[in-house]
Formats: structure tokens, C-alpha cells, sequence
């Protein structure tokens, strides 16, 4: 029997935060916008989602350096802290610091060691019988390489997690379901067996970061342990849930992970500016739902999303899915959804699906990726299709 399942949780669900997360900017002009996170918790309380049996509430502190060396380089991280005081260099620029994506910002080395310090209180809290579940809402850069930042990424908070979680001899899966491909992740750990990768994005023939084809299925030990699903624009909500259906479950349960690292990003959202896939909140809902019943313990990130309102009703709905609450809006009926951008209809969209030869052409290929993977990797981990 694992660490991970020595101890019975005490409660379903941890929600790891502080507002001093929420407060950091990245400036008016960059998409990245923390403060999703502050929304994402007034919605939580509007709904009724926060107290009761069951759930949890952890203020985390901020990690230690040697928990980013870890993953990191400690020459990058030597670099990424000189720049946050304020020094914009040729070493921080070929660090990748310096760039429109990941702009030199006073303070963010103690910006990065708190997010990554509520990452590292997920593990400990999914681990230590605190909860069988845990959310990190200001969590998930998983475009940090090990010695250079990339894509708004720093660091590498779920790398360092995994890292973590490896040195107690855990099996781990990775599930990424931002719409931007986990580059960082997937290149730490491409060669290794002991972390299943596995990441549905829009194709990188459309999106940033330009990569992440079926193909790549890893090196040596980890060939096979790699799985990326590349999705064409307006894949919508029944396209993407027939995806992930017919490939995560087999693979998870044929990979019997100890803990399952999902970033839940909610870029893939219909709404969002910097991506063209068509999810709604109730996919999103549906997702996690998925991921919590197949998962013995799960740590979530919260990653990309850059319409603010809508990726926090994503998340509200995450987190009602791992705390297996139903959400009950105790102001309906007496203050307008338009605040939250949901014109009146709570936290679930309307439908918006894809119709047409895009619909035929998204499901196309999405079928054909899944039989790509069914023969080259269902076989290499003993997974049977559903």
C-alpha cells in the first residue's frame, strides 16, 4: 500500500488560497490576471460553496527555495530573483524574462514561491488525510522549463509538485486540460515512466505553444507515457467529452496512479480571447466530475483563463465538483447575474455548439487522434478501450 492511501481523508475537498495571491499584477496589458482568483472565491460564497461538512479552507505559505530546485535550476532561479528586484538584464532575457509574455515584475520571485507554496500545501493535504482532493486556484504554470520561463510561466509549480511527489516513490499522473499544450511538464518528464502525461489542447497549428502533436509520445523508459490530444478550432463541449472519455479513463485506470496532478485550466472556454476551442462551464463541470471519481487523490491547478468572469465560473464549478456540493445561488432572483457576466443563468452556459463541416471536421480528427493512441499506446500500458 502507497503513502497516498495510508491515511483516510478527513474531508472531501481542500480549497488552498489567500487573497495576497489574487493581488499581484502582471500590469494592465498582460492577459494574466491573478484577481480571476478573488472572483472565483465571491462566486464560491455566493453559492454556498465555501463551509459546511466536508470541505476545507487552508491560507498557504509561501514555499521554500529548495522546493523550486526541486525542478528548477538554481542558476535560472538565481536569474528569475535578481529580476525581481528589478534588474532587466541579458542573462534574465535568455532566461526567457524580459519577453511581452513574462515581463520583468518587481516581486514576482515572492509571487512565484507563494503560488507554488499553495501547490505544495495541495500535495501535503492530499497526502496527509487533510482531503481527498485539493485546488490551487492561482496554480498551474506548466510552460516554465527547468531553466527558463515561458508562456506567462516563472515557474513550474505542478513540475515541482510532481517532483515531490516522485521522491515519495508515488506513482503520478499528469491531466491537462488547458487549452495550451503543457510543454514544461511534458518536456521534465518525458523520459520518465513513473508519470503518465496526459494533455488535450487545441492543435499547435493554431495555438501557442505551436507543439504538442499525437506523436509525441516520450523517449527511453517514458516512450508511451506521453499522450498528447491535439483538438482543431471550435472542437465544443460533446466533440471534447467524447475525447476525453474514450481515452483518460482507460488510460488512468490502466496506469493506477497514487495521485492525479490535473490542470484545469479554463481557456478552452467558448468565450476566451486567446484560444478558438467552444467548451462551456457544464463540460468544465463534467471534466472534473470525471476526474475526481477516477482519481485516489487529486491535486488541481487552475491555469490558463483569460476572460476573468468566466474562467471563475468555471472554477467555482470545479470546486463543486470536488466537494460534491451543489451549488445553491442564495441571491437569485434578487441580484442580477450580469456581474459575473452570466446574464441571469447562473454558473452554467447555454449550449454553443459546433455545427456543420467544422463539427464533422473537429470530430474527424478527434477520433482519428484516439485511434492513434489506441494503437500505440493502449498496448504499452495494458489499457483496454472503453
Amino acid at each position: 500500500m502507497s503513502s497516498a492511501e495510508t491515511v483516510p481523508p478527513a474531508n472531501l475537498a481542500a480549497l488552498i488560497h489567500t487573497d495576497e495571491l489574487a493581488r499581484f499584477d502582471y500590469g494592465d496589458d498582460h492577459p494574466f490576471k491573478p484577481l480571476r482568483a478573488r472572483t472565483t472565491i465571491e462566486l464560491c460564497a455566493r453559492y454556498g460553496l465555501l463551509d459546511g461538512p466536508g470541505v476545507v479552507r487552508i491560507a498557504p505559505q509561501a514555499a521554500e527555495p529548495a522546493y523550486l530546485e526541486r525542478f528548477h535550476d538554481p542558476a535560472y532561479l538565481a536569474v528569475l530573483r535578481r529580476a525581481s528586484g528589478g534588474v532587466h538584464d541579458v542573462a534574465a532575457l535568455a532566461r526567457g524574462i524580459g519577453t511581452e509574455d513574462c515581463p520583468v515584475l518587481r516581486g514576482i520571485w515572492e509571487f512565484c514561491l507563494l503560488a507554488t507554496g499553495a501547490t505544495q500545501a495541495c500535495v501535503a493535504a492530499v497526502l496527509d488525510g487533510t482531503a481527498r482532493r485539493a485546488f490551487n486556484l492561482v496554480g498551474g504554470f506548466h510552460h516554465a522549463f527547468r531553466g527558463r520561463a515561458e508562456g506567462f510561466c516563472y515557474v513550474n509549480d505542478a513540475g515541482a509538485a510532481i517532483e515531490d511527489l516522485l521522491a515519495r516513490g508515488l506513482r503520478v499522473a499528469y491531466v491537462d486540460l488547458d487549452a495550451h499544450h503543457g510543454n514544461g511538464v511534458q518536456d521534465a518528464f518525458y523520459a520518465e515512466d513513473r508519470v503518465l502525461k496526459i494533455s488535450l489542447h487545441e492543435s499547435g497549428a493554431t495555438l501557442y505553444p505551436f507543439g504538442g502533436a499525437e506523436t509525441e509520445l516520450g523517449a527511453g523508459r517514458g516512450l508511451g507515457f506521453n499522450v498528447n490530444v491535439p483538438l482543431l478550432e471550435r472542437t465544443d463541449d460533446e466533440v471534447y467529452l467524447e475525447t476525453f472519455e474514450a481515452l483518460v479513463p482507460p488510460l488512468l485506470e490502466a496506469f493506477r496512479p497514487d495521485v492525479v496532478v490535473a490542470e484545469l485550466g479554463a481557456d478552452a472556454h467558448v468565450s476566451d480571447p486567446l484560444s478558438h476551442l467552444r467548451l462551456t462551464s457544464g463540460a468544465y463541470y463534467r471534466l472534473v466530475e470525471r476526474l475526481c471519481a477516477l482519481a485516489p487523490r487529486l491535486v488541481g491547478l487552475g491555469g490558463g483563463g483569460y476572460d476573468v468572469f468566466r474562467a471563475a465560473r468555471c472554477w467555482t464549478l470545479a470546486w463543486a465538483a470536488m466537494a460534491e456540493r451543489e451549488p445553491q445561488d442564495g441571491y437569485a432572483g434578487l441580484v442580477g447575474g450580469m456581474m459575473f457576466g452570466s446574464e441571469n443563468d447562473g454558473l452554467f452556459d447555454r449550449p454553443s455548439p459546433t455545427t456543420g463541416a467544422a463539427k464533422d471536421r473537429a470530430r474527424a480528427e478527434a477520433r482519428r487522434v484516439v485511434e492513434f493512441h489506441r494503437r500505440s499506446v493502449f498496448p504499452r500500458l495494458g489499457a483496454t478501450s472503453p
